[in-house]
């Protein structure tokens, strides 16, 4: 049999490996190009390279005044590390409106996908953009309208576990940051049985234990406790699978000593990623709603 043609290992719904080394994605290839032009949600939108690997889409509201100094909030889009992308109609759309009622600057990254690309390469590649944004040559968006001091890590699903790595390593680096936005979190799959091991080898060069995947396991409780974070929101949904493990994720660093603030918000009646995938609906715009007023409160005072 053609090697190009006979499947090595099946992710449905998200790729197929063959054994010839191809990779076939089934879904979230499609992208949409950034405007300098305002959407009509009065926001701009271009794309940065930050390294051969990594780039970012930026997303600033077109009234920012010169004087005006916006939250920074840098996003990881979900599709199980290996589909989707920054440039996506899923999240171009999503990350619009939000720049616009948040009034933030949104930093969105492109990382690497596996399995052509193992984890942790989107670890490596989410914090390289981190530190670019906070780097002696940022982009001039930044400079001229970012508020460094509300900076903000955000992400859905895998994003959401970029966003928590990201988090935990600029603590150990002594860089704060003023919160996260873990939407949907992926910290590990409901289930880690024979099939999942196999599709995880595909997929990373971590063991499927690592902390940096189950940041509530009793290794990660000591990285949340030193976490330079004033405030976490975690939201999760009735009906997703993974919804027992962002709450155990929430508890487990309410739990670990660390000082701040952790919110959940549930969605009840409602299942993964639900307010991209049908956008304007009344629970996703409450879910986006409790974000926006999350990115603009402030951590209240001991």
């Amino acid at each position: 049999m053609d090697p190009d043609s006979e499947i090595r290992i099946k992710f449905p719904p998200f790729f197929r490996v063959y054994k010839s080394g191809r990779v076939e994605r089934l879904v979230g290839t499609t992208t949409v190009p950034a405007s300098l032009d305002p959407s009509p949600a009065g926001v701009h939108s271009r794309d940065v390279a930050i390294s051969p690997a990594v780039s970012a889409r930026l997303y600033l509201p077109n009234d920012t005044s010169p004087a005006e100094r916006l939250p920074i909030v840098i996003y990881y889009h979900g599709g199980g590390f290996c589909i989707e992308s920054a440039f996506s109609p899923l999240y171009h759309p999503y990350l619009t409106s939000f720049s616009s009622r948040a009034r933030s600057l949104v930093v969105s990254v492109e990382y690497r996908l596996a399995p052509e690309h193992r984890l942790p390469a989107a670890h490596d590649d989410a914090w390289t953009a981190f530190r670019w944004a906070f780097g002696p040559d940022p982009d001039e968006w930044l400079v001229r309208h970012g508020d460094t001091k509300a900076t903000f890590l955000a992400g859905d699903s895998a994003g959401a576990n970029l966003a928590h790595y990201v988090a935990t390593r600029a603590s150990a680096e002594g860089i704060p940051i003023e919160g996260m936005v873990l939407v949907h979190p992926y910290f590990g799959p409901k289930t880690d049985g024979a099939a999942m091991r196999r599709v995880w080898d595909v997929i990373s060069e971590m063991d499927i234990e690592d902390v940096r995947h189950k940041p509530a396991a009793d290794g990660g409780k000591a990285m949340m406790a030193g976490l330079r974070c004033g405030r976490v929101m975690v939201a999760v949904a009735e009906r997703d699978m993974l919804k027992g493990r962002g709450v155990a994720y929430w508890e487990a660093l309410r739990g670990s000593g660390w000082g701040g603030e952790a919110e959940l918000v549930e969605t009840e009646g409602e299942d993964h990623v639900f307010h991209l995938l049908r956008p304007g609906c009344s629970k996703g715009e409450e879910l986006m709603e409790r974000i926006v007023a999350f990115i603009n409160g402030r951590q209240k005072k001991k």
